[in-house]
């Protein structure tokens, strides 16, 4: 059987409220005071400790929770912050009008130079067919075949194509639902070939333009048998217009020339893209590079500043007198790593004498846990070792460590583990809160258990009360009717 308990104690003190309105109507006594300060003698001292014990868990769920989100934010802004470029060296050039470099994603560029010359740029084919004087209007119906591979031009016409070995040609379908040419430029893009069409504007009418992909192989031919279609014929003898040709790039890196189909290259020079702009034959381009100096001065001086004002957190919450988590061994634990971090080596050296702590390069801990930065201690790294400083902050700097944010990244899956972190104290409190929001709950259900049946004892009391003052005043009544007969 299943009792409604939140039901049955409001109608109890539904029923008390009742009872107690009309007690002392016989008496004169003040029952309602009398239950009530009865039952806070009984309660009030348990009520007040398992209060004192609800704020205590409030305040250790929120500090925990609050401590576990600024660790997790700040090691999240240290992540991006190295992984969004401005800490790490910089290739540079001398003619950025004929070729640009950046630095690929965990390149170390201390040292790097390079000479390039541009000699091509790689090139993709474009065609335009003949004028039509409609674009929606039909031109034909048939197949359109598409081939990829080798051609040469001369004069704005194709000259010579040959397929590359084992390319399979693609067949386009013309029917009468796209045989106008938006129709045809549509299908030729929906075959995803390698190849894009338009429809461009001429002065006299409209053209079908077509372009393939950068690349000597990459070269395109455009045939039909049928009748209308074979106007947009891109072929040796067809009336297409080649505007450029397919070509590779040729670029000569430190003397040696290399070929590519693209004029974005990452495989030439280790740890640098080079974006190849125009071809400047016999013209030689020095690539260098550029430290991050300034950003990576900032960055060590932002660190600390956030640093002190998490530390200033976890010191107010872990405070031996009033703190909220003063006995919590995560936060504690979490203070000590903090601690630590100045002298946890952030990458490994091959360089004998270069730093690998933030303590080497001037970050000193205060007697109250925050930081201190040693600035003339940091110029002198920065100007000595850049490579060292800049390791520190890097994303993945090295196979074995993974500099700053890697560092206090563990510091913040630590903290917030379940198993032994603040995940793992936060889930504790909230647990032994629920148990106790149940004890609180039983001891107010106690109180009017015991409000009721005081109550009702006194109802009794009062009505037995009322009875001797009604005999009372009867008897008074007639001893005056007897004394008053008797005169």
């Amino acid at each position: 059987m299943v009792t409604n308990t939140t039901s049955t104690g409001t109608t109890n003190a539904s029923s008390t409220s009742q009872i107690l309105s009309s007690l002392g109507a016989g008496s004169g006594i003040d029952y309602a005071s009398l239950v009530g300060s009865l039952v806070d003698a009984q309660f009030s001292a348990k009520n007040q400790q398992l209060t004192a014990k609800s704020e205590a868990l409030t305040a250790q769920i929120s500090a925990a929770g609050n401590l576990k989100s600024v660790i997790g934010q700040f090691a999240s802004s240290l992540k991006s912050l190295t992984k969004g470029g401005t800490l790490v060296t910089q290739p540079s050039s001398s003619n950025s009008n004929v070729v640009r470099a950046a630095a690929l994603p965990f390149a170390r560029l201390n040292g790097f130079s390079a000479q390039v010359e541009v000699r091509s740029v790689a090139q993709a084919q474009a065609s335009a067919s003949p004028v039509f004087a409609d674009r929606t209007a039909a031109i034909g119906t048939g197949m359109l075949t598409l081939t990829l591979g080798t051609a040469t031009t001369a004069n704005g016409a194709l000259t010579s194509f040959t397929a590359n070995p084992g390319a399979s040609p693609m067949t386009i379908t013309i029917n009468a639902s796209n045989n106008s040419l938006d129709g045809i430029a549509k299908a030729i893009n929906a075959a995803n070939a390698g190849v894009t069409a338009n429809v461009v504007a001429d002065g006299a009418g409209f053209r079908l333009a077509l372009k393939g992909q950068t690349g000597a192989t990459q070269g395109y031919q455009l045939t039909s048998q049928d009748a209308g279609l074979d106007q947009l014929a891109v072929d040796v003898g067809s009336p297409a217009r080649i505007g450029t040709g397919a070509q590779d790039a040729e670029v000569v890196v430190d003397g040696l020339s290399f070929k590519r189909s693209s004029n974005t290259i990452s495989d030439l020079i280790a740890g640098v893209r080079l974006d190849l702009v125009s071809a400047a034959p016999g013209t030689s381009v020095s690539l260098g590079n550029t430290p991050p100096t300034s950003a990576l001065r900032q960055a060590v001086l932002d660190f600390v500043d956030t640093y002190n004002q998490v530390i200033g957190q976890i010191t107010e919450q872990t405070d031996p007198q009033n703190g909220a988590l003063k006995a919590d061994y995560a936060a504690r634990d979490l203070k000590g790593g903090l601690g630590r971090l100045t002298q946890v080596p952030l990458w490994t050296s091959t360089t004998r004498g270069a730093p690998t702590t933030l303590a080497e390069i001037g970050v000193a801990t205060n007697r109250d846990g925050t930081l201190t930065v040693k600035t003339d201690q940091l110029d002198r790294a920065l100007r000595d070792n850049p490579q060292a400083v800049e390791a520190m902050f890097q994303d993945g700097a090295t196979s074995t460590r993974g500099g700053l944010a890697a560092a206090f990244q563990a510091l913040a899956d630590r903290a917030n583990s379940t198993v032994g972190g603040l995940g793992a104290s936060q889930a504790r409190y909230t647990a032994s809160k629920v148990s106790l929001d149940k004890q609180q709950q039983k001891a107010r259900d106690d109180a009017e258990t015991m409000r009721t049946r005081l109550t009702r004892q006194f109802a009794g009391t009062d009505a037995r009360v009322s009875a001797y003052r009604s005999a009372q005043n009867f008897l008074t009544q007639q001893i005056d009717a007897w004394n008053g007969g008797g005169r």
